[in-house]
């Protein structure tokens, strides 16, 4: 499904395919036409949800540092998020209208321009990065209903790696669709070992049609899920931490814990609109 050029896989040329987006994160400054560096920040505002995040050599370092604030302390405790986003959309201050409120108790506490920066319909998504082996610290790219209307609310995980998860022969790599509000998706998530080491670069992607999603590792298919989310997502990409204590033989990596990312594209089908 892949080629290579240098050390970097170079798969812009899929068949049936046409790239619509693109970050390779070059320069020393975010691309905010391509994210919002906030994470869900209609339930605590943007300066509690901003992302920590370096630019350094064409790659992504999203962070976690030893000075962060937990994000939502209230109802999620000291979790801990660094996390960028392609679309905001929230309904006035004190409603519960708001992209993955899962918690009943939320409400919107500060007022967002609704953005689409990349709502895609079907396609192809993917992203070149390595996973930390933290055991308190996980890694993620998901996609979520842009959620206009409460039931466009499901998810497609493309992969979520726990550090715990990793080891230098394989890793345990979830992947799969949650319904959330959407009643037309059933609960479809496995976590599959794969033979890789995660803390190297590895390509992770999610191919999205009418009936079905796959999912690939380094292009060799895992596993395919046979229900499809039929409305606008956008992507999720993120680093979280948690606040339990690691485990009985178990080593806490120091500050700051860090998801690198090299790209991350996403493609549409030739016989379908640009977005």
């Amino acid at each position: 499904m892949t080629e290579t050029v240098g050390d970097r896989p170079d798969p812009v040329t899929k068949a049936g395919y046409e790239l619509e987006f693109e970050d390779t994160f070059d320069g020393d400054r975010l691309d905010e036409t391509r994210w919002v560096p906030y994470y869900l920040p209609q339930w605590n505002g943007r300066a509690a949800s901003a992302a920590r995040y370096r630019l350094d050599g064409g790659h992504l370092h999203l962070l976690i540092e030893e000075d962060q604030p937990p994000w939502h302390p209230e109802l999620h405790g000291g979790l801990r998020v660094s996390s960028l986003q392609t679309g905001v959309f929230a309904g006035p201050v004190g409603s519960s209208v708001g992209q993955h409120g899962r918690d009943p108790r939320e409400v919107v506490r500060e007022k967002q321009p609704n953005v689409r920066l990349y709502t895609p319909r079907y396609g192809l998504v993917e992203m070149r990065a390595r996973a930390t082996d933290d055991p308190r610290s996980m890694v993620a790219l998901w996609m979520i209903g842009y959620e206009d209307e409460p039931e466009r609310s499901a998810e497609i995980c493309v992969c979520e790696i726990f550090g715990r998860d990793v080891r230098p022969d394989a890793a345990r790599i979830g992947m799969g669709v949650h319904p959330f509000g959407d009643p037309s998706i059933a609960d479809d998530f496995t976590v599959e070992t794969v033979p890789v080491d995660a803390r190297d670069f590895h390509v992770y992607a999610a191919e999205w049609t009418p009936d079905h999603v796959a999912f690939l590792v380094d292009g060799r298919h895992v596993r395919t899920v046979r229900q499809s989310p039929a409305y606008p997502m956008q992507l999720m990409l993120n680093i979280y931490e948690f606040p339990e204590p690691v485990g009985p033989g178990e080593r806490e990596l120091p500050y700051p814990k860090r998801f690198t990312v090299d790209y991350v594209r996403g493609y549409r089908p030739v016989d379908r609109p640009a977005v």
